[in-house]
């Protein structure tokens, strides 16, 4: 029998991987697991991914996409007249009422890097990515900073279930700027 020709299916392994994690969490992450949820054989998902750390680190790449294409969006970056801090603080609580799932699942996907080393490239290729970014609005430096910080207190509304305070936020990355160039 020929080869289908289905040029969307490594695709279609990345996403089902995404869902999989969204659902079961990393541990339930397996190829067969990802097979099954992107209803291909067993030896499509190992064709493509030859290892799970490869899967893993093509869904990290995608999910990691959330906040950045946000970021980028928003316009935030390329007004250079705003208010940083309110404009940061506005998008991090845009961001956090959006798809909780995803949100939940970049981090943990992200946070899976310390675990696993082949993440790590990935997650840090992010950061720095994104502090760039930043960095057009305010010096490298403090763009870390607030980078750092955001993440923080995603983590604190992920993990406490308190809801997001977007005065505080705006504070407490203002008092990060104090003296940045914005």
């Amino acid at each position: 029998m020929p080869r289908r020709y289905d040029p969307e299916r490594r695709q279609r392994i990345i996403d089902a991987a995404i869902r999989v994690v969204g659902k079961k969490g990393i541990g339930g992450l397996s190829h067969r697991s990802v097979a099954t949820e992107a209803d291909v054989p067993l030896g499509s998902t190992t064709y493509h991914f030859k290892t799970l750390d490869e899967l893993m680190v093509a869904a990290l790449r995608q999910a990691n996409e959330g906040f950045a294409k946000a970021l980028t969006d928003s316009g935030l970056l390329e007004d250079t007249e705003g208010d940083l801090a309110a404009d940061l603080a506005r998008l991090l609580g845009e961001w956090l009422g959006g798809d909780r799932t995803g949100i939940e699942l970049e981090y943990e996907l992200y946070l899976a890097a310390l675990r696993r080393p082949a993440l790590r490239p990935v997650a840090a290729e992010w950061t720095e990515e994104t502090a760039e970014r930043l960095a057009r609005r305010t010096d490298p430096v403090t763009a870390r900073a607030l980078l750092a910080l955001m993440d923080g207190v995603c983590l604190q509304v992920l993990l406490t279930g308190v809801p997001y305070d977007e005065r505080y936020a705006r504070e407490m990355l203002a008092r990060v700027m104090g003296g940045a160039r914005t």
